[in-house]
């Protein structure tokens, strides 16, 4: 099969395509992925080193714009449609996948337009902008969470989970202590803000180390903080006596998964993916300028007790220090909150994805 995947811009809409991507190419190695995304975003740089080929489109965000850059953005999807148009009528691709946000709007339209199967996928409890416009252009919406569907078209949308790259459930606690030179008989502390960091918890977790340091002895931390970050964060740990090894970009996620007792994590929908699937105890700081779809995702997880909520108005070093303690000083219920995650967590989403999209390939052949 050739299929592209569209979508891009932030891990989120990211890394659900690599997986479905690599489940595509596990079940025959003869099936062609190319992304689609723009110059822009975190694909550019990704997809190439994963040894994907990718094109690029031209396309913006409207959340959060004026009206002229709103405007802007609308002119932009409508070359984005025509370009995907010409490119999809040269190549004939079996299907197209669009995994969420702007950037996946005008190649899916564009498959719709020419009758080529469409997919997409749903990674967040609330859809976003892009996903309720492509809701009644798609075949089949994918979605990770039961509630989602009230939402949706009900005759087309699957309940499937949020596909997660099988790398990154491969970690191996012994290699990543290791790697990362760390103690394993203390507590270890996982602190990802995002592939670019995220400042508020940076700042939040060096002051938090201060009111932390008669446990310093039995804790540690990998902590991704971003470039900005990375100097401040890396001399606090340092100056006040913590074992940790802070970065600005952690691409040994699978082992930094596998070593960490507990997450540090905004509620981006992949992070969440990532945190359930492998049942990590977690503190959970939604970004909130998201369109709110942060908050509802972390609200999701801690109504089931899989994390701590925090909100990113009360996020401060008291509070975070104080959350980090009661699950650094309870093996009972970091246990517990395993257990619930784990209940969220979907390890076949990437499979179930892939067989809605052969059913649907097929499906279409059949039609001709």
């Amino acid at each position: 099969m050739k299929i592209v995947i569209a979508g891009g811009g932030s891990g989120g809409h990211l890394f659900p395509g690599v997986a479905v991507a690599e489940e595509l190419k596990e079940r025959d190695g003869l099936n062609e992925v190319l992304f689609m995304g723009t110059q822009q975003g975190l694909e550019a740089r990704v997809i190439p080193e994963l040894g994907y080929p990718i094109r690029f489109v031209q396309a913006s965000g409207m959340l959060g714009k004026s009206i002229l850059q709103k405007a802007v953005s609308v002119f932009r999807l409508m070359i984005a449609t025509w370009s995907s148009l010409r490119f999809f009528r040269a190549t004939r691709p079996d299907i197209v996948i669009g995994t969420g946000g702007y950037v996946s709007a005008a190649p899916v339209m564009a498959a719709r337009m020419l009758g080529i199967p469409t997919l997409i996928l749903e990674q967040n409890l609330v859809p976003g902008l892009a996903n309720r416009m492509l809701a009644n252009v798609a075949d089949i919406i994918a979605v990770t969470y039961y509630d989602s569907m009230s939402d949706l078209p009900r005759h087309k949308t699957h309940l499937t989970g949020n596909p997660v790259r099988a790398s990154v459930l491969s970690g191996r606690r012994e290699h990543a202590l290791e790697l990362f030179g760390l103690d394993p008989q203390r507590i270890t502390v996982l602190v990802i803000g995002g592939s670019a960091g995220a400042l508020r918890i940076n700042e939040a977790v060096v002051s938090a180390l201060t009111m932390m340091l008669d446990i310093r002895e039995h804790i540690q931390f990998v902590h991704q903080c971003g470039e900005q970050s990375f100097e401040r964060v890396r001399k606090a740990y340092l100056n006040m006596g913590f074992r940790a090894m802070a970065a600005p970009f952690i691409r040994e996620m699978a082992e930094a998964y596998a070593v960490a007792d507990i997450v540090v994590s905004r509620a981006g929908a992949t992070s969440l993916a990532e945190i359930t699937t492998l049942g990590r105890p977690a503190i959970i700081i939604p970004y909130p300028y998201a369109g709110g779809h942060q908050s509802y995702n972390a609200q999701r997880l801690s109504d089931a007790g899989a994390c701590i909520h925090i909100p990113d108005r009360e996020l401060e070093g008291g509070v975070l220090a104080a959350e980090i303690r009661k699950l650094y000083g309870s093996e009972e219920l970091r246990g517990e909150m395993r257990r619930a995650a784990r209940g969220l967590g979907r390890v076949d989403a990437s499979s179930k994805v892939v067989d809605l999209a052969i059913s649907l390939v097929k499906k279409g052949k059949n039609d001709v």
